[in-house]
């Protein structure tokens, strides 16, 4: 699953992701996850005065930029990943695309098919 715009991917949104394809593929295959949120989001609790130094972290993040490979999957037959994919692209904010690696004779083309883009 491919990046198509640039965002900032909540761990939250990364682990829906993870189980919406491990709970479609049924104990068949692998997932390997390429982001990782690395990236602490600070924020001052509510209603507190400014100053003070900043706040404590919120939250995690993983920067994603268009082009980032997001999640690879292998084990599984091609319209099974495509459908779980497509289930775990409903769990993020970006636009994604769908890619298969095919490996002919050592040279290793992809083709990409747009997945379901929420507007």
């Amino acid at each position: 699953l491919q990046a198509l715009e640039s965002a900032w991917i909540t761990s939250r949104q990364i682990e829906a992701a993870r189980r919406a394809m491990t709970h479609h593929i049924r104990r068949g295959g692998n997932i390997w996850i390429r982001i990782f949120p690395d990236k602490p989001v600070t924020k001052k609790p509510a209603e507190t005065r400014q100053g003070g130094g900043k706040g404590p972290p919120d939250h995690w993040i993983a920067v994603v930029k268009p082009g980032r490979i997001m999640f690879e999957m292998a084990g599984v037959s091609e319209a099974i990943a495509k459908e779980a994919m497509r289930l775990a692209s409903h769990k993020l904010p970006i636009a994604t695309i769908f890619m298969v690696r095919k490996a002919d004779n050592g040279i290793k083309s992809v083709t990409r098919e747009l997945a379901e883009v929420e507007g």
